[in-house]
């Protein structure tokens, strides 16, 4: 499949929807504390995107005969992506949560992700270090998604610094390309080469998003649970995810941020 470059009017739709969902990422953000369960921030989640007109991306998609369930992904500590919120998960201080949101409205996605530390209390400094290593390396990913640039230069800015972190990056799950459609071309893998994939131009809205864990190997492969979706990092305490939307321009050196999962909740100590 091509990729997709979109019209100004495209554009302005994206981004309308990428802010609008970025708004309610912080919302969730803001209620995520200790004693509030996972299934409640899933709840949250539907009224808000219902209060804007949109509808939840992830309620209902299908990957081969397994369909998610709920309007968002909560994953918690070593769980790195697609973890399913249920009314028994009960946040503690200290947890390291992601949280992957997608919204469809308007005819056009929006897809977000962040990673908070529970009452902004690390059980360790390698807890820490994991998720401040994926909010830089969403930047670096970010700095290198330039007019003319290529899709590997994204791919090794990300991988680069993560592993010279000593951390890990998940490779079974990639960036991708955004519009009518959650999941189109280009993919935007987190590891790779400077100089090599797709060439990246003007009009092109992309989805970087890494994700990193502490699983002592430069690249690792994740396993996914019995629930057929959540998506665990070997061997890992703690594992991040942020995922941002850009659109590549060609009258700027950098990309527009349409909207941004690093929402700069993660403390500083």
């Amino acid at each position: 499949m091509a990729m997709k470059l979109k019209s100004p009017a495209e554009i302005e739709i994206l981004r309308e929807n990428a802010q609008l969902l970025q708004e309610i990422l912080q919302r969730l953000v803001e209620e995520a504390r200790a004693g509030v369960s996972t299934l409640s921030l899933d709840t949250l989640a539907g009224r808000l995107i219902a209060e804007v007109g949109g509808r939840p991306a992830f309620k209902g998609y299908r990957v081969g005969r397994y369909v998610y369930p709920a309007n968002i992904c909560t994953s918690l500590n070593a769980e790195v992506v697609h973890g399913i919120p249920r009314a028994d998960r009960i946040l503690q201080p200290g947890d390291v949560l992601s949280i992957d949101i997608g919204m469809i409205r308007q005819g056009f996605c929006a897809d977000l992700a962040t990673t908070v530390i529970i009452e902004d209390a690390p059980r360790s400094s390698e807890d820490l270090l994991v998720v401040q290593t994926a909010q830089e390396a969403l930047w670096e990913g970010i700095r290198a998604a330039r007019h003319l640039a290529r899709v590997g230069d994204i791919a090794y800015a990300i991988q680069h610094y993560v592993n010279s972190r000593g951390l890990s990056i998940v490779t079974n799950f990639v960036g991708h390309g955004i519009g009518r459609q959650m999941h189109e071309e280009p993919q935007v893998p987190n590891y790779g080469s400077p100089g090599q994939g797709p060439l990246l131009r003007d009009g092109l809205v992309i989805c970087i998003e890494p994700m990193v864990a502490n699983s002592g190997r430069d690249l690792i492969e994740v396993e996914v649970q019995d629930d057929n979706w959540t998506a665990v990092a070997p061997g890992a305490t703690a594992a991040a995810h942020f995922e941002a939307m850009v659109r590549i321009r060609a009258s700027e050196e950098l990309p527009e941020l349409l909207g941004c999962g690093a929402l700069e909740r993660v403390p500083s100590r």
